[in-house]
């Protein structure tokens, strides 16, 4: 069974533009603004470098889920660049609850963003003394349900994911552009995700989701050595959905041969949840269709995150 065609043009797999306009609020340096005056200076290292850091966090029923994890995620990424936060992590847990209020959403995607600040046009990034921090929450485009249901092509992308030696992936930076040279080849092969490979040839990750392997009853998953982001959705996969369902999962390095031969592929990642993969390039998982064991993962997922998502 072949995977859906989609129109990527019209579709996207993050937070998706918010109808309300400039009646969107977004928590700005300490303040609840307007849209239309969230407002950065073009000195901003974020802007002039991709200088600083984010995270993608859900919001579900009124619980944000693994807010903790995120917050951990996002501070220590701040101190491997040397940037020091203007809040602390129970002020921007405060400020994330104000600004889910200001916009009266139950279930949003949020943007928390940290960037260098205001400094000159060189490099020197201690020349920016104002760390900036940005809250948005908005409403959440997913990828279209009968992806879902019947499941998605991805490519392979050509172009290898940066080695650790030159930039830790646990560091989720505000310089996406490895990632988003490789989304362009999946939009350029009307799909919406690529696998992109590490410069050894190893499975790492995809442009916006981690990936997972179901082969002869094991679940498999590459470690963070093959240059993975330490992904909040994969770990909550890990240590709780899995064992929930009666599976462990191993991570393990994968090559591209251990895919082509699985019996079934799911991505897992903040905007997409659990998704499965079925066909990759010109290449049928399985039989073509979304695996029992995707499904079993994909409904105690949504089980667990509508009903009282955890926070930790």
């Amino acid at each position: 069974m072949s995977s859906v065609p989609v129109n990527v043009s019209s579709i996207d797999d993050e937070a998706a533009a918010d109808p309300r306009g400039a009646n969107l609020k977004v928590w700005l340096n300490g303040s609840i603004v307007p849209q239309d005056q969230a407002l950065i200076s073009v000195f901003d290292h974020g802007l002039l470098y991709g200088d600083g850091c984010f995270e993608g966090i859900r919001l579900y029923n009124g619980r944000i889920l693994k807010l903790m994890s995120h917050l951990d995620r996002m501070y220590s990424s701040a101190e491997k660049i040397r940037l020091k936060p203007s809040y602390s992590k129970e002020q921007v847990a405060a400020a994330i609850r104000e600004t889910i209020k200001a916009n009266n959403l139950n279930d949003a995607y949020i943007r928390l963003i940290f960037t260098r600040g205001v400094g000159t046009l060189g490099l020197h990034p201690f020349r920016c003394p104002d760390p900036g921090t940005i809250i948005i929450v908005d409403a959440i485009k997913l990828y279209p349900q009968e992806l879902y249901d019947q499941g998605m092509r991805v490519i392979v992308a050509e172009r290898p994911r940066i080695p650790i030696e030159c930039l830790d992936p646990a560091i989720k930076s505000l310089n996406y552009l490895n990632n988003i040279l490789a989304k362009i080849e999946a939009i350029d092969a009307d799909v919406l995700e690529a696998i992109m490979l590490n410069t050894e040839g190893e499975v790492s990750e995809c442009t916006g989701d981690n990936i997972f392997v179901v082969t002869g009853g094991r679940i498999l998953t590459p470690p963070v050595s093959s240059g993975i982001l330490h992904g909040i959705t994969r770990q909550f996969v890990i240590d709780e959905i899995g064992p929930s369902c009666g599976y462990e999962i191993v991570e393990q390095t994968l090559m591209l041969e251990d895919l082509y031969q699985a019996d079934e592929i799911f991505l897992t990642g903040t905007a997409a949840e659990i998704i499965g993969v079925t066909e990759i390039g010109d290449k049928v998982i399985g039989d073509g269709t979304v695996g029992t064991v995707t499904k079993h993962l994909m409904d105690e997922f949504s089980k667990r995150v509508k009903k009282d998502a955890p926070e930790d």
